[in-house]
């Protein structure tokens, strides 16, 4: 039988309810964390907490939209009003845009600062002072070091979360928080399907496609007191992708 490593933790996902997300959810609440499932889209979101109360689990779902502070905000209060304090905080949501650089709107790369770093901002910033002992997971990704053309917004958005997560660590003491990251390679979620330069073949992935629960394990050892000497660094996780660019 699995050690309890979350037993009584009240943990936070973000994105919560579909791919990665979904089963860092899951995995959290086997091992008996609280989890809280945010996301914008309300039907996955209750699925996924259904599926974890019918396992006998302990969930909530807040519907949160990370690139709106005021959503992210509200989550945050809620999860305090209902359990107190927070233990474990993932920032997992994230979108891409697939264009050119010339071709990018100015609202759509605020669009999408938003989501994949104003929210993991606000929540790691909202979150740390209810936080002691506990950890903080931010999703970057492979294309933070290695990456190809029409995705620089996204691109750019993981590089700058391993940055972030390199110096909060560094201003938090880590017997009272450790913050790292996990730079996934390719995975088997939609997001991964539906972009156009892996339709196409400019981003090859044979032989190097994870699933969602091979980043859970990984997000949850980092989450977990087994990763207590880990902090300010990011876990590739990649079936060795990168080393093969």
């Amino acid at each position: 039988m699995k050690k309890m490593r979350f037993e009584d933790k009240i943990c936070l996902v973000s994105g919560g309810s579909s791919g990665i997300g979904k089963a860092t959810s899951l995995q959290l609440a086997r091992e008996g964390g609280k989890v809280v499932v945010m996301n914008r889209n309300e039907e996955e979101g209750k699925e996924v907490v259904a599926e974890i109360k019918a396992a006998e689990g302990e969930a909530i779902y807040i519907k949160t939209d990370v690139g709106v502070s005021a959503d992210v905000r509200a989550a945050v209060q809620q999860t305090l009003d209902t359990w107190g304090k927070v233990d474990v905080l993932i920032n997992n949501a994230a979108m891409m845009t697939f264009k050119p650089v010339t071709e990018i709107l100015e609202e759509e790369w605020e669009k999408l600062m938003a989501v994949n770093l104003r929210g993991m901002f606000l929540f790691c910033k909202l979150c740390i002072p209810h936080m002691q002992g506990g950890a903080i997971v931010n999703v970057s990704s492979v294309h933070a070091h290695q990456t190809t053309g029409r995705v620089a917004p996204y691109a750019a958005s993981k590089g700058a979360i391993e940055a972030f997560t390199r110096a909060l660590s560094q201003e938090v003491p880590i017997k009272k928080l450790r913050i790292n990251s996990v730079a996934p390679g390719a995975v088997n979620t939609p997001m991964l399907w539906s972009n156009p330069n892996v339709q196409n073949g400019t981003e090859e992935t044979e032989g190097a496609v994870g699933e969602p629960e091979d980043l859970a394990e990984a997000i949850c050892f980092l989450a977990s007191d087994e990763a207590k000497f880990i902090n300010g660094t990011t876990l590739v996780v990649d079936g060795g992708r990168l080393a093969a660019l």
